[in-house]
């Protein structure tokens, strides 16, 4: 199985388009285009993950003033997008379908494909306690790394393909959830990764 993107190129940086954070606010935070093909057969529905494995482990230091994040500081997994019961014929993802720009506290109700269920992203605890900011952020939310980090952080676009029309996951479901749920379901797994950055010295990738 094979994916891609018309968005952004293989390994390379991701536009501000897709992105909830710019160096001069907030981005355009479209989803990217996704495409598939060479699904196995026996395919019953598909789940997708976008995760930034690049997140550093101290929140405390994103955007503190006179700090920059060393490129060797511990790293941890962030969740941008959780999606599963994406319908077996689904081949594509059009680019701004599930995501048109921030929408402070989250999106209650995201858009997507017909059938398909988006569970929480991690900006939920995130922006958690902000009178502004905070609430549910369900679906697609785009990258928004420290300004203050020296590390280019990676965006992974997990596609897999299931043996299951309906994965058993709660309500409210995270990307732990999807991961707990689809042991023993999996048949094929394809990804396609972008970059992106905010510090002005960040080496380019």
């Amino acid at each position: 199985m094979r994916i891609h993107s018309d968005s952004f190129e293989p390994g390379r940086p991701i536009p501000a388009t897709y992105a909830v954070g710019t160096r001069d606010g907030f981005g355009g935070n479209r989803n990217p285009h996704l495409a598939w093909d060479d699904v196995p057969a026996g395919t019953r529905s598909f789940a997708l993950l976008c995760i930034d494995p690049d997140a550093p482990t101290d929140p405390s230091l994103a955007g503190k003033a006179g700090v920059e994040i060393p490129v060797e500081h511990p790293r941890g997994s962030f969740v941008h997008w959780a999606v599963v019961d994406l319908p077996a014929e689904l081949r594509e993802i059009a680019e701004g379908s599930a995501s048109d720009g921030v929408t402070k506290g989250g999106k209650r109700n995201p858009p997507g494909p017909a059938g398909a269920r988006q569970g929480l992203n991690d900006y939920t605890g995130w922006f958690a306690g902000d009178a502004e900011l905070g609430g549910d952020w369900f679906g697609y939310d785009g990258p928004y790394p420290p300004p203050n980090d020296l590390r280019t952080h990676r965006y992974f676009f997990r596609l897999f393909a299931l043996d299951v029309a309906r994965l058993d996951v709660p309500e409210r479901f995270t990307a732990g959830d999807v991961l707990r749920a689809m042991q023993g379901h999996v048949l094929a797994e394809a990804l396609v990764w972008g970059s992106y950055t905010l510090h002005p010295q960040a080496a380019a990738v």
